[in-house]
């Protein structure tokens, strides 16, 4: 069994407290940028609690306000500005993926026009923990080559993906190239039909292989469908599936999961409420051979877009992109939005960030505190064209139950939706000084509920009510 949430709610004397929206809450926001425009693509949390932040600036750099430039940020854990850096040439140079490696440092990867071979081409950089530039590699032909995203491997080496126009057999194919420890080319394979065929991201699997997720028009059953391949640890394909329906559906970012499936995220025009029309945020799950397990599309009744997933430590998922059916812009500019779901797919709640102008959510990472960092670009805040936008929330706050007295108002009821078949443990207090979530020293154990169903549960306290009495419910579910 795996615990899911803990919550808990107040009684005193008769007046029981209001039922809470099940989301986190903004501890705070930082926006970062010029006069320009500052597009954040990625971020994450580094091993000093900070943050690292990376994607493209015309504000800053060589090549700027002309072109755009390669941008490093790093921040504190209060998410304030500890130091940046800008890469690039004198011409357009944009970060799309970047992470903290093994040796504190960074790596970043994108694309770069002001150098290698081509129009375009991948350009994978390392550097230090102060972010100064250790070494560069550019990967490409004559035509244009864009990475989407870098991954550390497990021998110290990296692995690059994203789309080529200069190899392979179609319009673009998926390319995928695998470095050593310095940046050089091991080896280098593309997977693609006679159309066009684009990677965003890839992952070193469990079984030292990799997986890619993308989108297709070359295979499929639409216009455009969702497209996952497996290789093993020589970058051969072993296999290779596609998700989708009869319209258009983009992105398929992929992340192995804890079962040794892989969950795929973007859009589609296929599923879900505003569709065939708008697009709706889409979620497909896979088991280990890549065959579907469920999927759940989300948004309203414009455009809702996902651009990044993450699996979540209760086994659920966090997705972030943008959304035009809610927020404060919406329906003229989009918001962040975060949407949170159970480990089956199901929504347990969604968030909303930003304010009345174009405000576009990026990445998302669940961070140690059990709360979640966004990042992405912002019009609604900032001092120029477009920001980077950094949201910091809090741990989830589930308030599964709804106390309340009866009539004869001796007794207290709980109720609360139970998403499945599951067990609840009901804890009780009375010691005001406790402040914790049980089991704690001031909990203890009022009743055990086993395998409850899902939908309404009640539960009547048999003991009575008495000043300052608090309950907490837990839930477990297999």
């Amino acid at each position: 069994m795996k615990p899911f949430c803990a919550v808990t709610l107040f009684i005193c004397i008769s007046v029981a407290p209001a039922l809470a929206q099940p989301n986190p809450d903004t501890l705070w926001s930082r926006t970062f940028g010029g006069t320009n425009e500052d597009q954040c693509r990625s971020v994450r949390q580094t091993s000093d609690g900070g943050y690292v932040l990376a994607g493209l600036t015309y504000s800053f750099g060589v090549g700027t306000p002309t072109y755009s430039n390669m941008w490093l940020l790093k921040t504190d854990a209060n998410g304030d500005s500890l130091w940046s850096r800008t890469f690039g040439g004198t011409f357009s140079d944009q970060c799309l993926s970047a992470q903290q490696t093994s040796d504190a440092g960074y790596v970043l990867a994108g694309t770069t026009i002001s150098f290698g071979a081509g129009g375009s081409d991948f350009w994978l950089v390392k550097t230090d923990g102060n972010g100064d530039s250790v070494w560069s590699r550019t990967f490409g032909g004559t035509n244009d080559d864009l990475c989407w995203s870098v991954q550390q491997t497990s021998d110290g080496g990296y692995a690059l993906a994203g789309y080529t126009h200069s190899f392979g057999v179609g319009d673009d194919d998926f390319w995928l190239v695998k470095t050593d420890a310095n940046g050089d080319s091991l080896w280098s394979r593309t997977f693609g039909g006679t159309s066009t065929d684009r990677c965003t991201s890839v992952q070193q699997t469990s079984d030292g292989g990799y997986v890619l997720g993308g989108y297709t028009y070359s295979f499929g059953t639409g216009s455009c469908d969702f497209w996952l391949v497996k290789t093993d640890t020589s970058g051969d394909s072993l296999w290779s599936r596609t998700f989708g329906g009869t319209s258009g559906d983009y992105y398929g970012l992929v992340e192995q999961t804890s079962d040794g499936g892989y969950i795929l995220a973007g859009h589609t025009y296929s599923f879900g409420e505003g569709t065939p029309t708008y697009t709706n945020s889409w979620l497909v799950k896979t088991d280990a051979n890549g065959d579907t397990l469920w999927s759940r599309a989300f948004g309203g009744t414009r455009s809702d877009y996902c651009y990044s997933v993450k699996q979540t430590s209760d086994g659920g998922y966090a997705s972030v992109g943008s959304t035009y059916s809610f927020g404060w812009g919406t329906p003229t500019y989009s918001n962040f939005w975060l949407v949170k779901t159970h480990a089956n797919g199901n929504s347990l709640w969604s968030r909303t960030f930003g304010g009345l102008n174009q405000d576009i959510c990026w990445s998302v990472q669940q961070t140690s505190d059990s709360g979640y960092v966004l990042a992405g670009g912002t019009k609604s805040f900032g001092a120029g064209n477009t920001d980077f936008y950094l949201v910091k929330t809090g741990p989830e706050s589930f308030y599964l139950a709804t106390v309340y007295l009866n009539e004869v108002g001796t007794n207290a009821v709980l109720r609360w939706i139970a998403p499945e078949t599951c067990d609840y443990s009901i804890y009780i207090t009375t010691q005001m000084s406790e402040i914790g979530n049980p089991p704690g020293p001031g909990w203890s154990v009022a009743a055990t509920l086993t395998a409850v169903p899902a939908g309404l549960v009640e539960w009547t306290d048999p003991a009575g009510l008495v000043p300052y009495k608090r309950y907490a419910v837990t839930m477990s579910c297999p």
